[in-house]
This record gives C-alpha cells, structure tokens and sequence, in this order.
C-alpha cells in the first residue's frame, strides 16, 4: 500500500487502498492536530493523549449533533436530544440511566449464559467441515442473536435486522449509495417503533418494555426516543463486536505462536480481548461540536467546528504501548480507547467483552489450527474499521 502524507478522511475508501497505520504514525510525529480542509472542513485529533482529553471534555465538546464525521459533514444527527449516544447533559445522564437498567446483573445473567452456549454451538459446527466464512456463519450470528436476545426481538425479525444494520454504517461495496445507509437507518427505526407501541400496550419482563414504560425526567419518552434508544443498542452491540471477532480470527490466523499461547493457558483470554479490542479498534473515529473556543494540542478550535477523535491513531500511540503494532494478546496494562472514554463511554462494555470472551473460549476448545483460505473482504467505511468477509478453515 502508499503511504500518503495528506488523505482525504471522508472517503470510504481511503484506509482500504492505504496503510492507515503509516499515515497516523506520520501525523502523530509532525501534525498531531492538524485542519482537514473540506466543506466544511474540520479537525483531525490524533494523540491518545488528546483524545483521551477530549472524551472528557464535555462541557466543550458536544454530542448532541452527531457523534460520526459523516453525519455532521451533511448537516447533523437528526436524533440529537433522543438518542442516548447524540445528547449532552443532563437529558444524557438522565436516559443513561434507564438504559443502564438494561445491562442490570439480573437481565445480564440469562444474555451471557446464551452468549456462550451460542458461541460454542456455532465453533463447534464449522470446526473441521473445511473452508467457511467466518463472518457470516459465525461473527454475524452472535452479537445480534445477543442484542435480540436482551430486547426480545421475534426470531423471524431477527436476519433483517441484521441486514438493516451493515448497511447502516458500511458496505461491502465500494460504490454503495449513501441513500442505502439512510433507508437502511429509517427501516430500523420504523420497526422499533412499531415494536415499543405494542409493548407499551402489551407490556413484558423484556428491556424494550422498560424503556417504552419508564418515566425519563417528567415524562415517558416518546415512541421514536424508545425506538432511537433500542436501536443505538443494536448499534453498539453488533457492528463493534462483529467485526472485532472477524479481527480476532484473522489476527491469531496470523500469529500462530500466539494462538498456541492462548490453547495452552499462557495468556489470559481476557487479557487477549484487550488486545483484540486495541489491534481491532472498530469504530476508527468519534466526532464532536466545539461548544465554546477551546484548545487541543496546541491549536486553537473555534466554536461550532467539527472535532474527529481518531481511536485508530490513538489505539497505536508509541508515547502509550510498547511497540504498538505487535500483537500481544498478554499485554498490560492495555489503555486502548475502542470503547471510549467518560461518560459516553460504551454502554454495552460489558456485554461487547462478554462476546469475544465466549468466542475465544470456545475456539481455544475446539479449534488447534485456524488458517485463512482466501483474501478477507473490506469494509468501505470511514467510519467502522475491519472486514465484511474472511474465509477460513478450522483444524
């Protein structure tokens, strides 16, 4: 691959056809919070330091317009003020906590227990049965069944759920249309309204029942706030996941001595998440609105501008992790960012380490060799970082 020194971060196919690493380890060094020209143009924030900073700042730097470049690039998150991951406080500590009320121990307890049993059941099926794609027979399967599963969502729904979701943020296809992205976002919405009018009617043990039943502030929310909210739990639950265990298959493919670590008891699977979740880093960026003038590395933002916090840079910071592009499934402490940082710090953590916990359980039980049979298959995003497609065989 090039290695530009100048990389036009809107383009979906930017880190495909380019050696991101390269490219951030050039602006960490000589540019670590530079300008990106464009309309409109905004700031690019490259240095764990910085946006560790940053996270925490939120009283400078806000949410509620949008938190992907994307979307603020054309106008701004039309769920600003609904959605738990796009509004400011103190509506957003207010509905952090109903939404927190899903994750309780009690609702977790049974999710895990599937998460597990899922992920064994699927590891053990493909193990031996020679070239499959792991993504879509087994990555696919266990974050959404997941999510589903703490929302209750009918098994019939379940498969154009799924579909809706990839195509709200990606694509596997380097000339999609953003209007796909768009109506994929409106279906999934739509359903859930539909669904939280029937529960608020119907009401259940079930997490979509309790929000559409909660009071929030001095109201119960709105039937399109209950949708919003259910569907930035799909959000976080499924695409992250995804296509860290995607990452995680591949990386150890690639590692052999370390996979045989990892078999052996060595190397402690929850250490190994860390890593996957820092080598994998899901979401590339997080974006914010200046609120107020404030400073960043130096540079002087104004109030309005758009602000990118680059996890993938961050997650690769020398000043942070020893030798930052080896994978070390043992390495701590391990303060990667692919979860955030403050208080919008990733709800569904608990559950997003629960899975790849379970997947590496089960294919440290099942799997001796995993070899990769075929070229994986990019995402086209500049936004969510990994691969829609990885073709492998299990030993």
């Amino acid at each position: 691959m090039t290695i530009p020194t100048e990389l036009d971060l809107t383009d979906a196919t930017a880190f495909v056809r380019h050696d991101a690493h390269e490219f951030w380890r050039e602006v960490r060094t000589s540019r670590p919070v530079y300008w990106h020209e464009g309309d409109p143009g905004f700031w690019v924030v490259s240095r764990h330091a910085d946006v560790l900073a940053c996270y925490a700042d939120v009283r400078s730097l806000s949410s509620a317009r949008g938190t992907v470049l994307e979307v603020l690039l054309s106008g701004g998150d039309s769920a600003g003020g609904k959605m738990l991951a796009v509004t400011d406080r103190p509506r957003h500590r207010e509905l952090r906590n109903l939404m927190l009320r899903a994750f309780s121990p009690r609702v977790l307890g049974a999710v895990e227990q599937g998460v597990r049993e899922r992920a064994s059941r699927l590891v053990r099926t493909v193990t031996g049965q020679g070239e499959f794609d792991f993504a879509t027979e087994v990555a696919e399967h266990i974050p959404m069944q997941t999510i589903c599963d703490l929302l209750s969502i009918p098994e019939a729904d379940r498969g154009k759920l799924l579909g809706w979701n990839k195509l709200a943020l990606s694509s596997d296809d380097a000339e999609s249309d953003r209007l796909d992205s768009l109506e994929a976002r409106n279906e999934i919405v739509g359903y859930f309204m539909d669904l939280a009018q029937h529960r608020r009617g119907n009401p259940g043990d079930d997490v979509i029942s309790m929000i559409a039943t909660a009071q929030v502030g001095d109201r119960p929310l709105t039937l399109e706030e209950v949708a919003l909210n259910c569907y930035s739990l799909v959000l976080g639950g499924d695409e992250s996941s995804r296509v860290s265990a995607i990452c995680a298959v591949k990386t150890f493919a690639e590692h052999p001595d370390q996979w045989r670590a990892l078999r052996a008891g060595e190397v402690a699977i929850d250490t190994a998440v860390e890593e996957v979740l820092r080598w994998a880093t899901p979401a590339m960026h997080f974006a914010r609105t200046a609120t107020r003038d404030l400073e960043i590395g130096g540079r002087r933002v104004r109030e309005g501008e758009i602000v990118t916090l680059w996890n993938t840079s961050a997650n690769n910071d020398e000043e942070v992790f020893v030798q930052p592009r080896r994978f070390d499934p043992a390495r701590s402490p391990n303060k990667h960012l692919s979860l955030g940082h403050g208080p919008h710090f990733c709800l569904g953590a608990f559950l997003g380490r629960a899975e790849l916990r379970a997947l590496l359980s089960a294919l440290t039980g099942s799997v001796r060799e995993i070899e990769v049979c075929g070229e994986p298959t990019p995402i086209f995003s500049n936004f969510l970082n990994g691969y829609a497609g990885l073709p492998v065989a299990f030993r």
